[in-house]
């Protein structure tokens, strides 16, 4: 990325020139706060899928690991003090039980990796779930995961940012296998069930995916279904989305205008689809960059009010390439989204959409968004907080990956 202090100096000389001093600062202030949370999960010994059994090098054994990992990524981009975790993988002995005792363990030494936990995410897919969790007809396997749900609402206030994300792999494969409309009311109870015994302070986010592992239904399948279940619950609930769980065309820059404009709180699960949902790195397409658009006029990202920023967190997990580089390419891919939203001239930009001028408004709005080179920018910010340059040669240069390799050898 860093080719010269020249490169540099002439980058930010000429996007100064093309949209202005002023903007370029501000687009360099925004990646300097930017933030976003890692997911522990993509730090793990998980593989399969659609590489049978391989997994990359040198997989985290443990949470320990886990925290390591993120805590030189952190090192790497300053963009990430917060780790996403996972009930049954990290605050589990048995990925059956949870364990609050964990938690707080696993709270501690993440501060003593100068971390923080973010993101609690109930695990509802694993061992026992294989008729639905929060749907499930059983009541013994519905009383199980909203009493881990409780708890993870009770981590997320004592332990972490107050927040909560669920995603519930509920459905069916074939018509008549299950009630519809029976199991979205069973569902609807349970959620209000946990609603009810969980602290308000903690914001609830609900996900949504269009199928998997349900290919004919899925409980909450789109935006609208989890908005729905949100608004009838509290205005403390809203919606989680994942880039990788739309029809392919979804336009998902107007859902978040959409629920910017109800005040809906929201967060994001950062990742890039090609198929299905691939859980591949950030790409900075743009795609990106008009969803980082609406995010920026909406005010919700890297806001100095910092009460009105919603959340952030990747959630990405291939089994072919280095995780930790991936994960770096992801923070690098958003912050050249969010630097190229920031830039969009939306003074001259409504002249032109008042005017009905269409073409024109278009072509303003991706001198920006498609167009500009904003990698000085980024750099520009990281040197401003004496980070490398960058960060994927950093890495790579660090000799961390040969000596995480030599670790944790089996």
């Amino acid at each position: 990325m860093f080719k010269s202090e020249k490169w540099l100096n002439n980058g930010i000389e000429m996007l100064s020139e093309e949209f202005g001093e002023e903007k370029v600062k501000k687009a360099i202030s925004a990646v300097e706060k930017f933030e976003v949370e890692i997911p522990s999960w993509a730090l793990g010994k998980f593989g399969g899928g659609r590489f049978a059994g391989y997994i990359p090098p040198a997989p985290a054994r443990n949470i320990e690991e886990k925290l390591d990992d993120i805590s030189f990524i952190h090192k790497l981009t300053g963009a990430t003090p917060r780790v996403a975790t996972h009930i049954l993988w990290d605050f589990s002995k048995d990925e059956y039980e949870p364990n609050f005792e964990i938690a707080k363990y696993v709270s501690k030494i993440a501060k003593e990796k100068g971390l923080l936990l973010g993101a609690v995410n109930p695990t509802y897919f694993l061992k026992g779930s294989h008729r639905g969790s929060f749907s499930s007809i059983e009541e013994k396997t519905r009383k199980r995961y909203i009493e881990q749900t409780i708890l993870g609402g009770k981590i997320a206030e004592e332990l972490g940012n107050k927040l909560l994300t669920l995603w519930f792999p509920d459905g069916s494969l074939y018509p008549g296998q299950i009630e519809l409309k029976d199991t979205y009311e069973i569902l609807k109870n349970s959620l209000k069930e946990c609603y009810e015994k969980i602290s308000k302070q903690v914001k609830i986010l609900i996900e949504y995916k269009l199928f998997e592992p349900g290919t004919y239904s899925t409980i909450i399948p789109d935006w609208a279904t989890a908005f729905i279940l949100g608004r009838n619950l509290g205005e403390n609930v809203g919606v989680l989305i994942d880039l990788g769980h739309h029809p392919h065309g979804t336009n998902v820059e107007q859902i978040v205008a959409k629920l910017i404009s109800e005040k809906v709180p929201f967060g994001f699960h950062f990742n890039t689809r090609y198929s299905a949902d691939d859980d591949h790195s950030v790409e900075p397409n743009p795609e990106i960059a008009r969803i980082f658009y609406e995010l920026v006029k909406g005010e919700v990202i890297v806001n100095p009010e910092t009460s009105k920023n919603y959340w952030y967190m990747l959630d990405q997990c291939s089994s072919r390439e280095n995780r930790i580089q991936s994960l770096i390419h992801s923070v690098d891919s958003l912050q050249i989204s969010l630097a190229k939203a920031v830039l969009v001239d939306r003074e001259n930009l409504k002249k032109y959409q008042d005017e009905d001028e269409i073409i024109l408004a278009n072509r303003l709005f991706n001198d920006a968004i498609i167009n500009a080179d904003v990698r000085p920018i980024v750099a520009k910010a990281r040197l401003n907080k004496n980070l490398p340059v960058d960060p994927i040669r950093a890495y790579t240069e660090s000799g961390y990956q040969e000596k995480i390799e030599k670790e944790r050898r089996e």
